[in-house]
């Protein structure tokens, strides 16, 4: 479970001088806007297949910090492609979800359907919305072939696949993985780092994926485990 508050207190400040003291909006803190977060509400029923309601909120933020690298890219068309990309899978039967995508197998004609599907839901939810209808026809042809079509149409393409794949590699990805396929951490680490480095198609999410790899890495050293083991108490590193 992601920590919230605060276990502790070692600096023995005040915490309202400590909060006087940060900035309200420090780049990289991102916000849904209430035009998406109107897109998510009608989405989100359709996500409730394999994790991907939480996987497409930290797809969302990959991409939005892809968008801060790429201003030539339309954030209209990659943040409600990200956020519609897999309600397909909710139109696939249940057994063949994880089969669709299981290493050494697959199912290649479930993934084109999930694509297929996701487009199909994807106009209704946008139509629904009131999403500007300009932006509409590029955001379904994302989503129809962001997992199977190997090359990149556009700079919103890539950064929806770039987006897509690199959280495998954050621990929401890793634990989720894990489960899919009865995988230790380790094992699960490895099969993810395989399907993500050498697929991405921008620099900035290629260093991302190599920094939640390497630190994915570090966990998983006995000198990390002892010191979980031993009680890690959250001191800062100086």
């Amino acid at each position: 479970m992601t920590k919230l508050l605060p276990a502790a207190n070692h600096s023995g400040l005040d915490a309202a001088v400590v909060d006087a003291a940060i900035e309200p909006d420090p780049a990289g803190v991102i916000d849904l806007e209430p035009e998406l977060a109107a897109v998510w509400e009608l989405a989100e029923p359709y996500l409730k297949v394999r994790d991907n309601d939480a996987h497409t909120l930290y797809a969302f933020g990959l991409a939005s910090a892809l968008l801060d690298a790429h201003p030539e890219a339309d954030a209209a068309v990659v943040r409600p492609a990200i956020m519609l990309h897999d309600i397909g899978w909710s139109q696939v039967p249940a057994d063949g979800v994880l089969a669709a995508i299981a290493p050494g197998g697959g199912r290649p004609d479930l993934v084109l359907l999930h694509e297929k599907e996701g487009a199909r839901l994807a106009a209704g939810i946008l139509a629904e919305s009131g999403y500007d209808a300009a932006k509409i026809p590029a955001i379904l042809e994302i989503i129809d072939g962001h997992d199977s079509r190997r090359e990149a149409l556009s700079i919103e393409d890539a950064i929806v696949k770039d987006a897509d794949k690199t959280w495998r590699l954050s621990p929401h990805g890793i634990d989720t993985v894990m489960d899919w396929f009865g995988l230790d951490r380790g094992q699960a680490l490895r099969l993810c780092s395989q399907r993500v480095h050498g697929y991405l198609f921008t620099a900035e999410a290629q260093a991302m994926a190599l920094a939640l790899s390497a630190l994915e890495s570090v966990t998983l050293w006995p000198q990390r485990q002892r010191l979980l083991a031993g009680g890690d108490d959250g001191r800062a590193a100086v």
